[in-house]
């Protein structure tokens, strides 16, 4: 039996709400039968027989059943809030995951655009476009009170519906397109900006703000155009329906004013049925105005079900005894997302826990890439990387990650205090852990000058802070709580010597305790606390071994003395005479 995906489950626990509002909607779509039926009643029977006690005794039941209706409406519009909250409950915590996954797999997609796709969907589930597609099934049912009151009345009230909905139809294969095409340019000009924005140090420095404004604006430009087309037609298509709607009130009360001429309907039924059959257009009238809401959250219903269909959870794992260090690389290959160009070719070394390893190599060597690989944030085309004998993958994403230490090239804090970024935004984790942590890397009096100590802010990236700052708190967050393996990808890069002497004490501290280190780096101090080294070219590994032995100097050849050379000559056999 197929499993459910949480979008499926999500609308399965919506169902029962769904069910219980088209309940509710029915009752309250009877109860607006009160106001033709009241005003029917006061033009028939109160005019004519000019009675207080029944006008009375009128405006007693028309009160109580609008205040039933508005308690209804009111108990319709809570549960569908409800059902609502229980349906971002559902689905926040899985999608949040494969965003997570998907945008590691592949760093250059726009995966977390589907995030804002739950919040368009449960717009639309907990407002006025659902409720106007709840009180659509009961048209009919106007429509057929129209009917009763005279046939004609009842054809008018049916031929403008049927004029209204067609509008409906032709807004919606006229603007679908059009509306993609805005919403997929809409999602490349947000993720433009996103990324370019993470440099704007950069474009202020080198002059680029007008060359950047420019392809911005083209896709901006492009979005606009789209909507410009999509809110054109439906602008036209809305200008009609309303003329329809009011030539629709002029035609019935014209249709009963004759009818009421020739006597065949009372001036009552007149005034009752134009609102009936303002009441039975009214719904379709609101699935015109709420249409664009209802293509917006059928392009994100997409999207979800893409999200789950390319990317799966988590497979629950056995929980395995706590990792050593031992780390094993078999014959990896990897692959660009989206092409067929391999970054490492047969990548194949061993480590024991608490070696030292330096990955050394020219640029685009693929160093960055094998690191990927080793956390896990990667998934190899072929090989396997294994941490004391089990494939990175195979074990749990929590317990592997409070084993492991990782300081990236690129050094990103997230929004919060210093002491929540070194402890890993864990839940309650203790003082003593994060100090521990921060003097391991070198940073306790680094963090000590800060306003407010490990209290402090760092803002969203960490851009309160420089670049060798965010690098030694990201150190301490890489070695908290004493993981097995720690890698450090060019962890020297923004460093002064005071930092460097400081990641070298670390780096030994960590050799002492036992853990694995692998480190990725350009400079040549780094290699003298390594116990291997492992040199890759074009994804290839050219060298791996010692460092002593890879780097050992070759013993001079010393230079043959002329007596030496004189003693050969001597030994050799003179040439005969006449050779």
């Amino acid at each position: 039996m197929r499993q459910l995906t949480p979008l499926e489950l999500a609308y399965k626990k919506y169902r029962a709400a769904f069910l219980a509002t088209v309940i509710f909607s029915f009752f309250a779509n009877l109860l607006m039968f009160v106001g033709p039926l009241f005003m029917l009643q006061v033009y028939d029977r109160v005019l004519a027989s000019r009675n207080e006690l029944t006008l009375l005794m009128l405006v007693v039941i028309a009160i109580f059943l609008l205040v039933t209706y508005g308690l209804l409406e009111f108990t319709r519009s809570r549960l569908l809030v409800r059902a609502g909250l229980q349906f971002d409950e559902v689905l926040a915590n899985p999608v949040f995951h494969r965003v997570v996954k998907q945008k590691t797999a592949d760093p250059s997609s726009s995966a977390q655009v589907t995030l804002s796709d739950i919040d368009k969907v449960r717009e639309f589930l907990t407002g006025q476009g659902i409720l106007a597609f709840f009180d659509a099934p009961w048209v009919p049912l106007f429509l057929a009170l129209c009917f009763a009151f005279h046939p004609w009345l009842g054809g008018v009230a049916t031929g403008g519906a049927v004029v209204i909905f067609g509008l409906a139809l032709a807004n919606e294969f006229s603007t679908r397109e059009a509306l993609q095409d805005a919403g997929t340019a809409a999602q490349g000009a947000n993720h433009f900006v996103t990324t370019t924005m993470q440099n704007a140090e950069v474009i202020r420095a080198l002059g680029m703000e007008k060359a950047l404004t420019k392809r911005w604006l083209d896709r901006h430009d492009t979005m606009l155009d789209s909507q410009a087309i999509a809110s054109g037609r439906a602008g036209i298509i809305m200008s009609s329906s309303k003329f329809v709607r009011m030539s629709l009130q002029v035609a019935i009360l014209a249709t009963g004013a004759y009818l009421a001429i020739h006597q065949e309907i009372s001036p009552g039924i007149m005034i009752a049925a134009s609102i009936v059959m303002g009441r039975a257009l009214a719904p379709v009238e609101q699935a015109v105005g709420q249409w664009k809401q209802f293509v917006g959250a059928r392009q994100s219903n997409q999207r979800l079900k893409i999200l789950f269909a390319q990317v799966a959870a988590e497979e629950e794992r056995t929980e395995m005894p706590d990792p050593k260090g031992k780390l094993d690389v078999e014959k990896l290959f990897s692959i660009i997302p989206g092409t067929k160009i391999p970054m490492l070719k047969g990548v194949s070394f061993s480590l024991e826990a608490g070696e030292v390893l330096c990955i050394i190599g020219p640029s685009g060597s693929g160093k960055t890439t094998l690191v990927r690989h080793l956390v896990g944030a990667s998934l190899p085309s072929s090989g396997a990387v294994r941490l004391d004998g089990t494939e990175m993958h195979h074990w749990e994403a929590e317990q592997v990650g409070a084993r492991l230490g990782y300081l990236p090239q690129d050094v990103k804090l997230f929004g919060g205090t210093v002491g929540e970024n070194i402890s890993r935004f864990q839940e309650e984790p203790e003082d003593s852990d994060i100090v521990e942590a921060a003097k391991l890397a070198g940073a306790h009096e680094l963090v000590q000058e800060f306003p407010n100590s490990y209290g402090t802010n760092v803002g969203d990236g960490g851009s309160s802070l420089s670049g060798g700052q965010r690098q030694r708190i990201g150190l301490a967050r890489a070695v908290y709580k004493k993981p097995c393996l720690v890698i450090l990808d060019e962890p020297n890069s923004n460093l002064d010597n005071h930092g460097e002497q400081a990641l070298a004490e670390c780096i030994k501290t960590l050799k002492s305790q036992g853990t694995t280190v692998i480190l990725v780096t350009h400079k040549k101090n780094l290699l003298t606390i390594s116990d291997k080294t492992l040199m890759l070219v074009n994804g290839v590994v050219e060298k791996f071994g010692p460092t002593a032995e890879l780097f050992a100097q070759p013993k001079p050849v010393v230079a043959e003395t002329a007596a030496q050379k004189m003693s050969v000559v001597q030994l050799s056999p003179s040439p005969k005479k006449g050779a």
